[in-house]
């Protein structure tokens, strides 16, 4: 291990970087160094390498755990101003240390990284070596709460992970550390007592003063505008605050008090720092601006023909989530600013891979299309004077001059042709505004002036057939020069023209088109889990299948297996760890049970053995983690699971998730009392209640927290609970996505729509609606959920959107007023309108039944009824009918009328229809049932408006008229939303 140290030290000297010392007080990882979190202010260049000892109370295991201590090694590079190559710099390092980068599988894996503490954010990469995670690759946006200009870019090595992969064992006790020592040997008798010290020694009380100690000292040396002294007692609370939360002394309040002050203390001492470097004159001078080199020069008149264009966009490793978003945006972009010009083309076709986005434009024309152009110039009736001015500014003489009408004043006018601009010169222009016009959910800066996207754009090749289109934007220019697999033999290459574009990326092993792609990983991972007696469910896998596609530009399927022993883990744990955690797609049995293999996809050529130890050594540890937190969960009461609760914060001002779950318990109950739910099912739900969310207190679920609810179930059933309680334990979580399975016991749906509604009315009432694709409390999938259980459960048939909220929002520790409950309520009924829309299902028939969407069983029930009427004479007429009413009775008008005052014999049978109907229905809103009972008082409507004026002279006899029909809109206002029926 001491020789990686050494080697990577080299190299990041031979690379320009200086070597500092790790901080000389505990620091919870690298970032956290002076070096780091204080030097990427400002706007010095700083480049910098140095070894962290990286302390984490909370990660104490005693030395047991083979993946985890409580103090590891990790090797920190800081790069500002960010130098545009980064990731290859990188993979010269891995190089340097051993790591054979074409045998590996080595990727770059979206990883979004964030330090509320510290108020520091950043976007970036795990990197993975065959599975593994051994690097945090982040490019800094922000620090201290303070935008950071220029943009550094951290590269943090964990070292342990790294030498237990390269020297292939399976404990970080057995690493070679030096020649005859071990790493245990080294360091385990400290990784044990200090284990010992965090989670069972540590002095509470004495820290916490240590903690309050430590906090004003920090602000005794900001008053003093000393920020070196003032953020090296910063670290120093961090890590007292490490130790008490390891110690479990944090209480939800306690934690959001905490972080908010040392996330002060952090910003005063970053800003202090910016500000006292600008005061000394920035001594190690200014960063450079990158810019871009000078377009090449090209004959822009010397295109003959309809040609094509490849317009290809190189961009570092984007999420994979925005890989087929960034195709349609492009397609979507292009289309709209050629729509901006005369350009004729033939076709459009848009094909991304995570490393560039290409653009193709079939039969592009030469030239764009001429033009005639007029322009207006004064009145005809202006003094000549003027006119011959205008002509004279044109170039013309008055007898050349025309005419027009503008906004019926007659103007002179001049008509000229414009001739079409050369098709090179024209994507000169436009391509520029596509590329600084890239937005992704998340945007991030780096070393580009104008441009902005969710990983940095490294390269452009523009071609229209043989020629470069010639352009710059930030500091790029366009080329002919493509970037293939890194670990290519010639991984740079010029490509000469358009049209063998897509042969030459085939040829080196790119495959574009996302569909492809996806085709290949289920071909494959279908043949190699064949061959094991098994297949890979790939319907129930669609989403990771998708997934896996736009990480790779090459998939490479490869068989993996693991101990038949972990078999004896429930199999959702085995599930979660290979699909959330690792990307492998788990092969099963004919009978649909888990067999010990597993499909990894590699990107393109590698040593298919190494890889395939690799990621099967990495599942090993998972799986070995996994059963060190399930043994460890067994042998814990629920009761004691479920008072850790009280140590999770939900949000700060509505409390802990033991807070939340009381206050679940106590609307799910109340909603059981609503629906009268008795007998077992009542002892089922109060006991499912007393437990509720108590699995977020297992170290299970902490580590793995998409196994809440089914590890609720496991837990419960191994302690003695009933099957049922269990059971609505379990439901609890349902659904877990939009079409997901939903509730199958009554206890519970209740459990499930508590949970929901109580997270709805929390939020609602704190003002925190989703925004944008901002949803970081699942809301909308929160309010669709509680929708679906509602029509899934006819026994809660009455039960609405509105009570529940009412419920929830009588027992939040915040005001929860009517506003905010109505705002929720609108909140759920969109969701369901969104998802019956999404069904298909009519638009005016959704808007007609939308009414009664707080209650949604019933809103579906009417719309059953809508579909099967819609289209019959017999409600047709009876629609006519009700929208004829509505659409001459003004809508204030009230349903009062006297009979005595009806001179019409239609008046008089339109109200006795309307006796008859109504005492027929007696308040029956069903719409076949209406329709049933209508039809009759539909003709009399009918006849009504055929032979009374309802308009009537006489004043009460016109109100008594409209008062009549008032009284029938009344009748069917009820039953539905008749004007949307068009």
């Amino acid at each position: 291990m001491q020789d990686a140290l050494t080697a990577l030290d080299a190299y990041w000297t031979r690379a320009g970087c200086m070597k500092v010392q790790p901080m000389n007080t505990e620091v919870g990882a690298g970032t956290l160094n002076p070096a780091t979190f204080l030097r990427v202010q400002g706007p010095e260049p700083w480049h910098v390498a140095y070894v962290e000892p990286s302390v984490r109370p909370d990660d104490s295991r005693y030395g047991e755990n083979p993946n985890r201590l409580q103090t590891h090694t990790q090797y920190q590079v800081i790069l500002k101003p960010e130098p545009g190559n980064a990731q290859d710099l990188y993979l010269g390092s891995l190089e340097a240390i051993g790591i054979d980068t074409a045998a590996h599988d080595i990727r770059f894996v979206e990883d979004n990284w964030a330090s509320p503490a510290l108020g520091a954010w950043g976007l970036g990469w795990e990197v993975w070596l065959d599975g593994l995670e051994i690097t945090q690759f982040t490019y800094f946006q922000q620090a201290g709460g303070i935008a950071l200009d220029p943009v550094s870019v951290e590269i943090t090595y964990g070292i342990e992970r790294i030498l237990m992969a390269l020297q292939g064992v399976s404990h970080f006790k057995d690493i070679a550390y030096a020649p005859g020592l071990t790493y245990g040997e080294m360091f385990g008798q400290a990784e044990y007592e200090m284990s010992r010290y965090y989670l069972d020694e540590a002095d509470i009380q004495a820290n916490q003063a240590l903690f309050d100690t430590y906090a004003a000292e920090a602000r005794r040396m900001l008053d003093a505008r000393l920020p070196v002294p003032a953020y090296s007692y910063v670290l120093k609370c961090s890590h007292t605050f490490n130790v008490l939360d390891a110690r479990g002394a944090v209480s939800t309040t306690e934690r959001a008090r905490a972080f908010a002050r040392m996330r002060r203390l952090a910003h005063e001492a970053a800003e202090l720092w910016a500000d006292r470097r600008a005061e000394l004159g920035h001594p190690l001078g200014l960063a450079e601006p990158s810019t871009a080199p000078p377009a090449p020069v090209e004959d822009t008149e010397n295109v003959a023909g309809p040609q094509t264009l490849i317009f290809e966009i190189g961009v570092e490793e984007m999420p994979p989530a925005e890989v087929d978003r960034t195709a349609g945006a492009v397609r979507d972009a292009l289309t709209a600013l050629l729509a901006g010009t005369a350009l004729r083309y033939a076709g459009l076709y848009v094909h991304a891979t995570p490393r560039r986005v290409v653009a193709m434009l079939g039969g592009v024309e030469p030239r764009e299309d001429d033009r005639e152009e007029t322009v207006r110039g004064p009145r005809t009736t202006a003094p000549a004077q003027a006119v011959e001015g205008f002509a004279r500014s044109r170039g013309v003489t008055p007898a050349d001059l025309g005419r027009g009408t503008y906004q019926g004043n007659e103007h002179v006018t001049v008509t000229r042709t414009v001739a079409g601009r050369a098709a090179l010169d024209v994507l000169a222009e436009l391509l520029p505004r596509l590329v600084t016009g890239l937005r992704s959910e998340k945007n991030m800066r780096w070393n580009a002036p104008g441009l902005s996207f969710t990983r940095p754009i490294r390269w452009l090749l523009a071609l229209l057939g043989e020629d470069v289109v010639p352009f710059t934007v930030g500091n790029l220019t366009s080329g002919r020069t493509t970037y293939l697999h890194r670990t290519s033999a010639q991984p740079v290459v010029d490509v000469a023209t358009a049209y063998e574009y897509w042969a030459f990326l085939a040829e080196h092993g790119v495959v574009a088109s996302t569909d492809t792609r996806r085709k290949m990983v289920v071909r494959q991972a279908q043949e190699l889990a064949a061959r094991t007696g098994g297949s890979v469910d790939v319907e129930t896998y669609a989403p990771l299948v998708a997934e896996i596609a736009n990480l790779v530009e090459r998939p490479t399927a490869i068989l993996g297996s693991y101990d038949p022993k972990y078999l004896d883990l429930p199999a959702d744990i085995l599930t979660t760890v290979m699909r959330k955690h690792q990307r492998y797609l788990p092969v099963q049995d004919p009978a649909g049970a888990l067999l010990p293999h597993f499909v990894a996809v590699a990107n393109g050529e590698c040593d298919h053995d190494v890889v395939r130890a690799g990621n099967e050594a990495v599942l090993r540890a998972r799986y070995e983690d996994a059963a060190f937190f399930w043994r460890a969960d067994l042998q814990t009461p629920l009761a004691d699971m479920r008072a850790k609760l009280s140590l999770l914060t939900f949000e700060e001002r509505l409390g802990s998730m033991a807070d939340r779950a009381d206050r679940i318990a106590a609307v799910a109950r109340a909603l059981a009392d609503r629906v009268g739910l008795a007998g077992e099912d009542r002892v089922t739900l109060e006991r499912a209640a007393e437990l509720a969310k108590f699995d977020l207190g297992s170290q299970m679920v902490t580590e793995l927290s998409s196994l809440a609810g089914l590890m609720a179930r496991e837990y419960a059933v191994r302690a003695g609970e009933t099957e049922a309680v269990a059971t609505a334990l379990y439901e609890m979580e349902l659904p877990r996505s939009a079409g997901g399975g939903l509730p199958g016991t009554v206890p519970g749906a209740l459990l499930a729509l508590a949970d929901r509604f109580d997270l709805l009315a929390g939020l609602f009432a704190l003002r925190s609606a989703p925004t944008g694709s901002s949803d970081p409390f699942g809301l909308r999938r929160a309010a669709l959920g509680a929708v679906n259980i509602l029509r899934a459960h006819p026994g809660l048939s009455g039960l609405t959107v509105s009570e529940g909220l009412a419920l929830a929002g009588a027992r939040q520790p915040v005001a929860a007023d009517a506003a905010a409950l109505a705002e929720a309520e609108q909140f759920t009924v969109r969701r369901f309108e969104q998802s019956l829309l999404e069904a298909g299902t009519a638009h005016a028939h959704v808007q007609a039944v939308l009414r009664r969407g707080a209650d949604p069983a019933a809103a579906e029930a009417l719309l059953g009824e809508l579909d099967t009427l819609a289209g019959t004479p017999a409600f047709d007429r009876v629609t006519a009918a009700v929208q004829r009413v509505r659409r001459i009775v003004p809508a204030d008008t009230t349903a009062a009328y006297d009979p005595a005052l009806f001179t019409d014999e239609a008046e008089r049978a339109l109200h006795r229809e309307l006796t008859r109907t109504s005492e027929a229905l007696k308040g029956d809103t069903r719409l076949t049932a209406f329709t049933e009972e209508t039809g009759a008082l539909a003709g009399a409507v009918d006849t009504f408006f055929d032979d009374v004026l309802v308009m009537a002279d006489d004043p009460a006899v016109r109100a008594n008229r409209l008062g009549l029909l008032a009284a029938v809109r009344d009748l069917a206002d009820p039953v539905l939303a008749w004007d949307e029926l068009r």
